[in-house]
């Protein structure tokens, strides 16, 4: 009987050995890799399992929750994975899992990730590209921005604002821009004419958007009231109606391409022309290492014209560039230069922007 039992253990590790030779097997699909690393803390259905099982009390991610699942790109998750928590200022239980998987294996477990969210009506991170400084962006956004710019002659000027965004919807969000900003009187009397702009609303929808073909296209409408003083050069004294339509190509290597264009409509046109205007820009963004901060160059080139007749195309160049302030990249900072490049006693301007999207953390969170 032993010799039987001898000759079969023998003979079934002989037909294992190739197998047991070549290491454990391990799952070749985004599903399998997802229930060897990810399962036990973020559940076999991704909506997060009981923190009474899994022994920390930190708040796990719903990954079947579109409003939140869909808003971040592939690599931010994926640097989160390979690095731990800490790389963009997280909790230290998300653990590395670097030396556990390729970037190719996060990218398979993302691409599996990315089905728990069943409603295609939210734009994916992908497209949330770049904000320009003066360029209206596609995506819909919750952000809150603080804008500057000086004029750098033609006598000193400086106008802020501040802009505050927020999405409802799968698709839509509505904006409010708040201008204010002082003038030089002249050498002798210093600065004055300390005040508030034109305020300005804005609704914006998402027509269409793709993250295979790597574009998103919205249409809008901004509303320029006349509460600034017309007196004191911070207003226009009429009510601008501005409809328009924003559209956002990813490019190969990180690259980027955004398009707007939109008419300005005067309630009173002898006052204020109507006029057209469009804008593009092309830029590329790069990262300090696989996962760092990330550094955005940019150039817009702008153009407006009077709907009258012999209007002449004011043209401008605005070279910039945005970089992320803090370790979870949710603070940017953007500096450039708006050069007119024809019309008369127009002014250079250095214009700056500092963007907070504050869905993903509070302003002093994540440094």
């Amino acid at each position: 009987m032993r010799i039987v039992y001898r000759l079969g253990l023998i003979t079934t590790l002989l037909l294992a050995w190739p197998a047991l030779a070549q290491g454990p097997v391990f799952p070749t699909t985004g599903q399998g890799l997802y229930e060897v690393g990810c399962a036990k803390c973020h559940g076999d259905d991704g909506a997060g399992v009981d923190l009474a099982t899994v022994g920390f009390d930190e708040p796990l991610p719903d990954f079947t929750d579109c409003a939140f699942a869909s808003r971040e790109p592939d690599p931010d998750w994926i640097a989160v994975s390979h690095e731990g928590g800490p790389v963009r200022a997280f909790s230290r239980t998300m653990p590395a899992f670097g030396g556990a998987f390729t970037v190719e294996q996060l990218q398979l477990i993302m691409d599996h990730i990315r089905g728990y969210c069943t409603d295609d009506r939210w734009p994916r991170g992908e497209l949330n590209l770049p904000r320009a400084l003066v360029t209206e962006k596609a995506f819909p956004e919750d952000e809150a921005v603080y804008t500057a710019s000086v004029n750098a002659n033609n006598g000193g000027g400086v106008v802020n604002a501040i802009i505050y965004e927020k999405r409802f919807g799968p698709r839509s969000m509505w904006e409010v821009e708040i201008p204010f900003g002082a003038r030089e009187l002249s050498a002798e009397n210093g600065w004055g004419n300390v005040g508030f702009g034109d305020i300005a609303v804005a609704i914006k929808h998402t027509m269409h958007h793709s993250v295979e073909a790597g574009n998103i296209l919205s249409v809008g409408t901004e509303v320029k009231l006349p509460t600034g003083s017309e007196e004191q050069g911070r207003g226009n004294g009429v009510t601008v109606v501005e409809p328009f339509v924003a559209f956002g190509q990813a490019l190969p290597g990180d690259g980027f391409l955004q398009a707007f264009a939109g008419v300005e409509l005067s309630t009173d046109s002898d006052k204020r022309a109507h006029q057209a205007i469009a804008r593009i820009v092309v830029g590329d963004t790069w990262t300090q290492g696989e996962f760092g901060r990330a550094w955005s160059p940019m150039v817009e080139v702008l153009s407006a014209v009077p709907l009258e007749d012999s209007a002449e195309v004011l043209w401008d160049v605005v070279p910039q560039i945005q970089v992320a302030l803090n370790t979870r990249q949710h603070v940017l900072l953007n500096l450039g230069v708006r050069v007119p490049l024809n019309g008369e006693r127009r002014s250079t301007q250095i214009l700056m922007s500092v963007l907070w999207d504050w869905f993903d953390g509070g302003l002093f969170d994540g440094w």
